[in-house]
C-alpha cells in the first residue's frame, strides 16, 4: 500500500546572504518612510500599521542602486522558481513587476489576501526582530473540505490546513501569486522590514 501526495503547493525558501545590501537596503527603506509622504497618508488612510510604499511608487529598481540590485538577484531567484515549480513561460523569464517596502510597527499585521494579475509573489525579510511572527499560508482547497476532519497535532506541513513560517532576515519566500496568505501580528518591539514584489 503506498500514498502519493497530489496537487503540491510549493513555496521557495532562499537566503540573501549579503549583509552590506542587507543593511543598505534597510537604511533605504527608511528613507523612503520619511520622504514619501503619499505612502504614509495611504498607510495611514488604509489603516496600515506601520508605512509600506505600495499604492505611491512604482519605481523602486531605479530610483535606488540597494533596490536595483535586489531587482537583478529577485530575478534568478523567481526563475529559479520557476524552474522548479515546471512552470511554462513560453521561453521567457518572469518579469518583475512590482516591488514594493513594508514597515510594520509591533502590533501590526497584514490580512488574508493573493496577488491578482501576478504568477509569482514574494518577500524577502530585510530587519526581523525577536516576537515579530510568522507568514502563515492557507491550504488552496480549505473552501472544498466538506466534512473533512481536522489534522492531527503531529500532521507534517503538507497535510495541515494552514502552515507558518518563522522568516529571519535574510530569508527569501517565493510562492504562486494564487495562494493566500496572511501576516500574523507582530508581537515584537520594533519593527519588522520587509520587501514584497510581484512577477508577471
Amino acid at each position: 500500500m503506498a500514498i502519493q501526495r497530489l496537487f503540491p503547493t510549493p513555496l521557495w525558501q532562499g537566503r540573501l546572504d549579503d549583509a552590506a545590501l542587507l543593511a543598505d537596503l534597510a537604511h533605504s527603506c527608511r528613507t523612503l518612510a520619511e520622504d514619501d509622504s503619499a505612502g504614509r497618508r495611504w498607510s495611514r488612510d488604509n489603516r496600515y500599521r506601520g508605512y509600506t510604499s505600495y499604492a505611491s511608487l512604482n519605481d523602486l529598481p531605479s530610483r535606488d542602486p540597494a533596490f536595483g540590485d535586489l531587482a537583478r538577484w529577485l530575478v534568478k531567484q523567481a526563475s529559479g522558481f520557476a524552474a522548479a515549480a515546471h512552470l511554462d513561460l513560453a521561453g521567457r523569464k518572469p518579469k518583475l513587476d512590482s516591488l514594493w517596502v513594508n514597515i510594520l510597527k509591533p502590533g501590526g499585521g497584514h490580512s488574508g489576501h493573493i496577488h491578482p494579475h501576478s504568477i509569482i509573489s514574494g518577500t524577502l525579510y530585510v530587519e526581523v526582530p525577536a516576537g515579530a511572527g510568522s507568514i502563515r499560508f492557507e491550504d488552496p482547497r480549505l473552501p472544498m473540505l466538506m466534512h473533512s476532519p481536522p489534522r492531527s497535532a503531529d500532521a507534517p506541513a503538507e497535510s495541515r490546513n494552514f502552515v507558518h513560517v518563522e522568516p529571519a532576515a535574510g530569508d527569501l519566500l517565493l510562492w504562486e501569486s494564487w495562494l493566500r496568505h496572511e501576516v500574523m501580528p507582530s508581537a515584537a518591539k520594533a519593527e519588522r522590514i520587509s520587501i514584497s514584489f510581484n512577477f508577471a
